[in-house]
């Protein structure tokens, strides 16, 4: 009586192992190769970057958030620091919105320039919202974590990724940018910064990337790069890498302009 053949796994079918501490190089791989197919599949040649909190809100959900406080429903003062901190919501949204607008007018096959964000909530929202709203792809980079997570509904569908490792997902935030904005946030966009600063301070970052510091009030009272400067512990032409303003124009100009002169003839990856 013939036997029926045994079937084995494939050992890239083989979840136990590709889960396993044994498949993290593997794993670690895939969160390479698969973002990098899925945007050259798209054409994503380039990015701008968006950093932010997660935890701001827009001006309409921030003022819902103040009626239902003063109905007993909430903290009236977290709702009225949501009103406060919504400008930069709003300014984010706008800002992505008019930047899509302008790389979409560039009349290049391949798209550039796109907005970028960690595609969760507050800033990253607005980001990818205004990008949205300008009818333009853009890319979402979430990350697992412990706590409750989501993407916002504006990212594109297509370019929505998702990681496991923290520094993959970051390598994914500056391999293809050629233009940065950070917006107040917490400690997530504090480290996004200072790694962004330290990779352009030490050469290992060669690219010219305009960095924005949106928010001068809340930058100028959280980082007190003066102080690092008297201090010496940097030297004061470093204090050039940043642009700081409260401006959606300003920093329109200052970040299309910075794109103009070092990126707009350099598609792709460069370091």
């Amino acid at each position: 009586m013939p036997k029926t053949p045994r079937k084995f796994p494939k050992a890239y079918e083989n979840q136990e192992f590709i889960q396993s501490r044994a498949g993290r190089a593997l794993r670690i791989l895939s969160e390479y190769h698969e973002p990098l197919s899925r945007l050259a599949h798209y054409n994503v040649t380039d990015t701008v970057v968006f950093m932010g909190s997660a935890r701001l809100a827009s001006a309409e959900d921030a003022a819902k958030a103040v009626a239902a406080a003063e109905n007993g429903d909430g903290d009236l003062a977290a709702a009225q620091k949501l009103v406060k901190m919504s400008v930069y919501y709003e300014a984010a949204r706008e800002l992505a919105k008019r930047l899509t607008e302008w790389s979409k007018g560039l009349g290049d096959d391949d798209r550039r320039f796109v907005v970028c964000t960690g595609g969760g909530p507050g800033i990253m929202e607005a980001a990818n919202r205004g990008a949205s709203e300008a009818r333009g792809l853009n890319v979402g980079l979430t990350i697992s974590l412990p706590m409750e997570e989501f993407d916002n509904p504006y990212i594109s569908r297509e370019l929505a990724f998702h990681f496991h490792y923290f520094f993959m997902r970051k390598f994914w935030f500056l391999y293809l940018a050629k233009a940065m904005i950070f917006f107040p946030g917490g400690f997530g966009t504090l480290d996004e910064l200072f790694e962004t600063l330290t990779l352009v301070q030490t050469h290992k970052m060669r690219k010219k990337v305009p960095m924005v510091l949106f928010g001068k009030s809340f930058w100028d009272k959280v980082v007190d790069f003066d102080a690092l400067v008297e201090f010496g512990t940097i030297s004061a032409e470093d204090l050039d890498l940043l642009h700081p303003t409260d401006s959606v124009d300003d920093a329109f100009d200052y970040v299309t302009k910075g794109l103009i002169a070092h990126a707009i003839d350099k598609p792709g990856a460069v370091l």
